[in-house]
Protein backbone atom coordinates (compact mmCIF):
# COMPACT_ATOMS: atom_id res chain seq x y z
CA UNK A 1 0.00 0.00 0.00
CA UNK A 2 1.27 3.18 -1.25
CA UNK A 3 2.42 5.64 1.70
CA UNK A 4 0.67 9.20 2.13
CA UNK A 5 3.34 11.56 0.18
CA UNK A 6 5.21 13.67 3.08
CA UNK A 7 6.27 16.38 0.40
CA UNK A 8 6.09 19.93 0.78
CA UNK A 9 6.13 20.87 -3.07
CA UNK A 10 6.89 23.72 -3.24
CA UNK A 11 7.35 26.99 -1.64
CA UNK A 12 8.37 30.18 -3.73
CA UNK A 13 10.51 32.63 -1.87
CA UNK A 14 13.03 34.59 -3.72
CA UNK A 15 12.69 38.02 -3.65
CA UNK A 16 13.79 39.01 -7.27
CA UNK A 17 17.35 39.91 -6.17
CA UNK A 18 19.63 36.94 -7.02
CA UNK A 19 21.13 36.29 -9.92
CA UNK A 20 19.89 32.86 -10.89
CA UNK A 21 17.15 30.24 -9.26
CA UNK A 22 18.51 28.38 -6.63
CA UNK A 23 16.36 24.79 -6.58
CA UNK A 24 16.65 22.56 -3.17
CA UNK A 25 16.06 19.36 -1.92
CA UNK A 26 15.81 18.62 1.76
CA UNK A 27 14.82 15.47 3.60
CA UNK A 28 14.20 17.21 7.17
CA UNK A 29 13.32 14.03 8.90
CA UNK A 30 9.97 13.95 10.89
CA UNK A 31 9.07 17.16 10.24
CA UNK A 32 6.23 17.88 12.94
CA UNK A 33 5.12 19.28 16.57
CA UNK A 34 8.46 18.09 18.21
CA UNK A 35 10.43 19.72 15.74
CA UNK A 36 8.49 22.99 15.30
CA UNK A 37 8.47 23.78 18.89
CA UNK A 38 12.65 23.43 19.15
CA UNK A 39 13.40 27.24 18.33
CA UNK A 40 17.23 26.28 17.64
CA UNK A 41 16.29 23.71 14.92
CA UNK A 42 13.61 25.83 13.28
CA UNK A 43 16.10 28.93 13.01
CA UNK A 44 18.26 26.57 10.82
CA UNK A 45 15.08 25.32 9.03
CA UNK A 46 14.04 28.83 7.81
CA UNK A 47 17.68 29.87 7.28
CA UNK A 48 17.61 27.02 5.18
CA UNK A 49 15.19 27.87 3.27
CA UNK A 50 15.56 31.07 2.86
CA UNK A 51 18.61 30.49 0.98
CA UNK A 52 16.55 28.36 -1.89
CA UNK A 53 13.81 30.14 -4.39
CA UNK A 54 12.27 26.63 -4.64
CA UNK A 55 12.49 24.16 -1.76
CA UNK A 56 11.59 20.53 -1.94
CA UNK A 57 10.83 19.21 1.63
CA UNK A 58 10.40 15.38 2.75
CA UNK A 59 9.01 13.69 5.86
CA UNK A 60 6.44 16.34 6.97
CA UNK A 61 4.15 15.03 9.65
CA UNK A 62 1.52 17.53 9.49
CA UNK A 63 -2.09 15.78 9.82
CA UNK A 64 -3.18 19.13 11.69
CA UNK A 65 -1.69 21.82 8.70
CA UNK A 66 0.24 23.56 11.40
CA UNK A 67 3.89 23.33 9.89
CA UNK A 68 3.13 25.04 6.64
CA UNK A 69 1.05 27.89 7.51
CA UNK A 70 3.93 28.52 10.19
CA UNK A 71 6.57 28.30 7.56
CA UNK A 72 5.10 30.79 5.51
CA UNK A 73 4.18 33.58 8.28
CA UNK A 74 7.92 33.40 8.69
CA UNK A 75 8.68 33.58 5.01
CA UNK A 76 7.92 36.24 2.38
CA UNK A 77 9.17 37.27 -1.04
CA UNK A 78 8.35 37.84 -4.49
CA UNK A 79 6.88 35.17 -6.61
CA UNK A 80 8.76 34.38 -9.57
CA UNK A 81 7.25 31.41 -10.74
CA UNK A 82 3.51 30.12 -11.42
CA UNK A 83 2.10 26.37 -11.60
CA UNK A 84 1.21 25.14 -15.07
CA UNK A 85 -0.18 21.63 -14.61
CA UNK A 86 0.42 19.64 -11.70
CA UNK A 87 -0.28 15.63 -11.34
CA UNK A 88 -0.54 13.17 -8.79
CA UNK A 89 1.41 10.35 -10.89
CA UNK A 90 -0.27 6.51 -10.19
CA UNK A 91 1.92 3.95 -11.89
CA UNK A 92 -0.82 1.80 -13.21
CA UNK A 93 1.08 1.07 -16.51
CA UNK A 94 -0.60 -2.19 -18.05
CA UNK A 95 1.52 -5.13 -16.67
CA UNK A 96 3.70 -3.34 -14.61
CA UNK A 97 3.78 -3.30 -10.56
CA UNK A 98 3.26 -0.01 -8.29
CA UNK A 99 6.64 0.47 -7.04
CA UNK A 100 6.90 3.46 -5.74
CA UNK A 101 6.27 3.77 -1.73
CA UNK A 102 5.17 7.26 -2.06
CA UNK A 103 3.53 8.27 -5.90
CA UNK A 104 5.45 11.28 -7.38
CA UNK A 105 3.23 14.75 -7.11
CA UNK A 106 4.37 16.33 -10.08
CA UNK A 107 4.72 19.73 -10.51
CA UNK A 108 4.98 22.08 -14.10
CA UNK A 109 6.62 25.21 -13.68
CA UNK A 110 6.35 28.50 -15.51
CA UNK A 111 9.73 30.99 -14.82
CA UNK A 112 9.55 34.45 -16.38
CA UNK A 113 12.94 34.81 -14.34
CA UNK A 114 15.09 32.35 -15.94
CA UNK A 115 16.46 31.85 -19.08
CA UNK A 116 14.62 28.20 -18.98
CA UNK A 117 11.13 29.33 -19.02
CA UNK A 118 8.94 26.05 -18.16
CA UNK A 119 10.53 22.95 -16.54
CA UNK A 120 8.74 20.12 -14.42
CA UNK A 121 9.10 18.84 -11.25
CA UNK A 122 9.22 15.08 -9.90
CA UNK A 123 10.15 14.63 -6.35
CA UNK A 124 10.56 11.59 -4.89
CA UNK A 125 11.47 9.98 -1.59
CA UNK A 126 11.97 5.97 -1.90
CA UNK A 127 12.09 3.59 0.86
CA UNK A 128 15.17 2.16 1.32
CA UNK A 129 14.56 -1.45 0.21
CA UNK A 130 13.18 -0.66 -2.90
CA UNK A 131 15.25 2.30 -4.30
CA UNK A 132 16.49 0.59 -6.85
CA UNK A 133 13.06 0.06 -8.49
CA UNK A 134 11.80 3.18 -7.52
CA UNK A 135 14.47 5.32 -9.16
CA UNK A 136 14.48 3.27 -12.26
CA UNK A 137 10.70 3.76 -12.39
CA UNK A 138 11.11 7.68 -12.90
CA UNK A 139 12.33 6.68 -16.87
CA UNK A 140 8.88 5.70 -17.01
CA UNK A 141 7.06 8.96 -15.17
CA UNK A 142 9.24 10.80 -17.38
CA UNK A 143 8.20 9.20 -20.91
CA UNK A 144 4.50 9.16 -19.49
CA UNK A 145 4.66 12.68 -18.46
CA UNK A 146 6.93 13.98 -21.70
CA UNK A 147 3.79 12.32 -23.62
CA UNK A 148 1.18 13.77 -21.76
CA UNK A 149 2.15 17.50 -21.12
CA UNK A 150 4.75 17.33 -24.30
CA UNK A 151 7.10 19.12 -21.84
CA UNK A 152 11.38 19.08 -22.80
CA UNK A 153 12.59 20.40 -19.26
CA UNK A 154 12.76 17.79 -16.17
CA UNK A 155 14.11 17.70 -12.65
CA UNK A 156 13.79 14.64 -10.67
CA UNK A 157 14.97 15.56 -7.23
CA UNK A 158 14.69 14.15 -3.61
CA UNK A 159 15.95 11.75 -1.32
CA UNK A 160 16.67 8.80 -3.36
CA UNK A 161 18.33 6.53 -0.58
CA UNK A 162 20.31 6.09 -3.29
CA UNK A 163 23.93 5.40 -1.76
CA UNK A 164 25.94 2.51 0.52
CA UNK A 165 24.10 -0.56 0.89
CA UNK A 166 20.56 0.49 -0.53
CA UNK A 167 22.41 0.65 -3.94
CA UNK A 168 25.54 -1.12 -4.55
CA UNK A 169 27.65 -0.97 -7.65
CA UNK A 170 26.17 -3.55 -8.98
CA UNK A 171 22.64 -2.40 -8.84
CA UNK A 172 23.77 0.78 -11.04
CA UNK A 173 23.39 -0.88 -13.86
CA UNK A 174 19.51 -2.00 -13.28
CA UNK A 175 18.53 1.79 -13.38
CA UNK A 176 17.50 3.37 -16.75
CA UNK A 177 18.17 7.03 -15.08
CA UNK A 178 22.02 6.09 -15.14
CA UNK A 179 21.85 3.89 -18.11
CA UNK A 180 20.83 6.56 -20.57
CA UNK A 181 23.06 9.29 -21.41
CA UNK A 182 20.03 11.50 -21.84
CA UNK A 183 20.10 11.83 -18.05
CA UNK A 184 21.93 14.05 -16.09
CA UNK A 185 23.01 13.64 -12.51
CA UNK A 186 23.97 16.92 -10.91
CA UNK A 187 24.31 15.18 -7.19
CA UNK A 188 27.36 12.41 -7.68
CA UNK A 189 27.93 8.96 -6.30
CA UNK A 190 30.77 10.33 -4.35
CA UNK A 191 29.17 13.81 -2.54
CA UNK A 192 28.00 13.29 1.44
CA UNK A 193 24.75 14.45 1.90
CA UNK A 194 24.32 13.00 5.72
CA UNK A 195 25.19 14.62 8.71
CA UNK A 196 26.92 11.79 10.67
CA UNK A 197 29.74 10.66 10.32
CA UNK A 198 31.75 10.69 6.86
CA UNK A 199 30.15 7.73 5.14
CA UNK A 200 30.47 9.39 1.31
CA UNK A 201 26.57 8.44 0.96
CA UNK A 202 25.07 10.40 -1.87
CA UNK A 203 21.33 9.26 -0.37
CA UNK A 204 20.01 12.71 -1.95
CA UNK A 205 20.03 13.32 -5.57
CA UNK A 206 18.85 16.01 -8.40
CA UNK A 207 18.98 14.61 -12.16
CA UNK A 208 17.79 16.28 -14.92
CA UNK A 209 16.50 15.65 -18.43
CA UNK A 210 16.00 18.23 -21.31
CA UNK A 211 19.41 20.09 -23.44
CA UNK A 212 17.91 23.27 -22.66
CA UNK A 213 17.82 22.83 -18.75
CA UNK A 214 20.97 20.66 -18.61
CA UNK A 215 22.67 24.25 -20.89
CA UNK A 216 21.81 27.00 -18.24
CA UNK A 217 22.61 25.33 -15.07
CA UNK A 218 24.82 27.86 -13.53
CA UNK A 219 28.33 25.99 -13.63
CA UNK A 220 29.96 24.82 -9.61
CA UNK A 221 26.21 25.22 -8.52
CA UNK A 222 25.46 21.92 -8.14
CA UNK A 223 26.46 20.60 -4.55
CA UNK A 224 25.28 19.87 -1.12
CA UNK A 225 24.82 22.81 1.21
CA UNK A 226 26.60 21.97 4.79
CA UNK A 227 25.08 23.50 6.83
CA UNK A 228 26.30 22.66 10.06
CA UNK A 229 29.62 23.54 8.97
CA UNK A 230 28.14 26.82 7.29
CA UNK A 231 25.78 27.98 10.81
CA UNK A 232 28.89 26.52 13.72
CA UNK A 233 26.83 23.94 14.92
CA UNK A 234 27.97 21.01 16.29
CA UNK A 235 27.13 17.71 15.25
CA UNK A 236 23.89 17.37 18.12
CA UNK A 237 22.58 20.63 17.03
CA UNK A 238 22.88 19.36 13.45
CA UNK A 239 21.20 16.57 13.82
CA UNK A 240 18.21 18.12 15.68
CA UNK A 241 17.85 19.91 12.76
CA UNK A 242 17.79 17.27 10.10
CA UNK A 243 20.31 13.61 9.27
CA UNK A 244 20.42 14.88 5.80
CA UNK A 245 21.96 17.97 4.40
CA UNK A 246 20.54 19.77 1.31
CA UNK A 247 21.41 19.17 -2.10
CA UNK A 248 20.85 22.19 -4.98
CA UNK A 249 21.61 23.93 -7.93
CA UNK A 250 21.00 27.30 -9.76
CA UNK A 251 19.38 28.01 -12.99
CA UNK A 252 20.57 31.15 -15.07
CA UNK A 253 18.29 33.65 -14.91
CA UNK A 254 17.25 35.50 -18.29
CA UNK A 255 18.83 38.97 -17.10
CA UNK A 256 22.36 37.72 -16.71
CA UNK A 257 22.15 35.58 -19.83
CA UNK A 258 20.63 38.77 -21.54
CA UNK A 259 23.83 41.06 -19.94
CA UNK A 260 26.24 38.69 -21.10
CA UNK A 261 24.49 38.06 -24.86
CA UNK A 262 24.72 41.66 -24.74
CA UNK A 263 28.46 42.08 -23.99
CA UNK A 264 29.11 39.49 -26.93
CA UNK A 265 28.12 41.56 -29.22
CA UNK A 266 30.10 42.37 -31.70
CA UNK A 267 29.82 46.57 -31.47
CA UNK A 268 29.46 48.69 -34.91
CA UNK A 269 32.65 50.62 -36.19
CA UNK A 270 32.09 54.26 -35.87
CA UNK A 271 32.51 55.60 -39.47
CA UNK A 272 34.59 58.86 -39.76
CA UNK A 273 32.92 61.89 -41.37
CA UNK A 274 35.39 62.59 -44.60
Amino acid sequence: MPQPPTFLLLLLLSTGSALALRLCSFNVRSFGEAKKENKNAMDVIVKVIKRCDIILLMEIKDSNNIICPMLMDRLNGEKLLSVKKRYLYHDYQAGDTDVFSREPFVVWFQSRYTVVKDFVIVPLHTTPETSVKEIDELADVYTDMKRRWKAENFIFMGDFNAGCSYVPKKAWKNIRLRTDPGFVWLIGDQEDTTVKESTNCAYDRIVLRGQEIISFVVHGSNRTFDFQKAYGLTKEEALDVSDHFPVEFKLQSSRVFATNKKSLSPRKKKTRRS
